[in-house]
């Protein structure tokens, strides 16, 4: 550590409590998908996990750490080019929290989580005679290719998003020499003295709980209007 640079809070704890809880979900969601059988029923159930977080971050993303909220990482095209070319502006912070390449991973994997939580919500699985609880409000013929969609197309770009991810997690690690995977650990990263740091006391954790609650509340009240 030099004089100019010290450890910053970046990540707050209630951001990388979603993140790894979603790396757990989303791998606990395609597992049983390829099991079947009996491991349907987690599958429905880690669902109904990841509606709640994806529900948790949208919100945490307006009102979260300053490096988590989505104002902080939502990048114009000729900022994204300037990334890519290597260039930099004054004052530019591009790596502090997600870059602008990293920031469109998060948005990919978000709406297309939230597409594959939200069709799976109304699919039905004539295999294992199991719906999502929100399928008896539509009819058979769209439920047929909402299903479709979720088990065939939904889970193979899921599956090439997730691959995606940690290739690009290994390539920072061992070709840039970025570590992105002990921030999203300890919170952390060593930084210019003057970087500002994102909130992360006790007045936030337990906004962020009182927003988990609320998000989980709202996954109970959708999966009781399947009956």
């Amino acid at each position: 550590m030099t004089d100019s640079a010290r450890p910053v809070r970046v990540w707050d704890l209630p951001t990388r409590l979603f993140h790894w809880a979603l790396a757990l979900a989303v791998t606990g969601s395609l597992v049983t998908a390829k099991i079947g059988g009996n491991a349907m029923v987690w599958h429905f159930r880690i669902g109904y996990v990841v509606l709640g977080l994806i529900a948790f971050r949208l919100v945490w993303g307006l009102v979260g750490g300053r490096w988590s909220r989505f104002a902080a990482f939502v990048y114009a095209p000729a900022t994204l080019l300037r990334y890519l070319r290597g260039q930099r502006d004054p004052g530019d912070r591009l790596d502090v929290g997600h870059s602008p390449v990293g920031a469109l991973s998060v948005f990919a994997l978000l709406g297309l989580l939230g597409l594959q939580v939200g069709t799976g919500l109304f699919a039905w699985d004539e295999n294992f005679e199991m719906g999502g609880p929100l399928n008896r409000f539509i009819g058979s013929s769209l439920a047929t290719t909402i299903t479709g969609w979720h088990e065939e197309v939904g889970e193979s770009v899921l599956l090439g998003l997730v691959l995606l991810h940690v290739a690009a997690i290994v390539f920072y690690r061992f070709v840039k020499r970025r570590d992105l995977v002990r921030p999203m650990l300890s919170g952390d990263k060593l930084l210019p003295a003057q970087t500002p740091a994102s909130a992360d006391g006790l007045g936030t954790r337990l906004l962020a709980l009182a927003i988990a609650a609320a998000c989980a509340a709202g996954v109970v009240w959708v999966v009781r209007l399947g009956g």
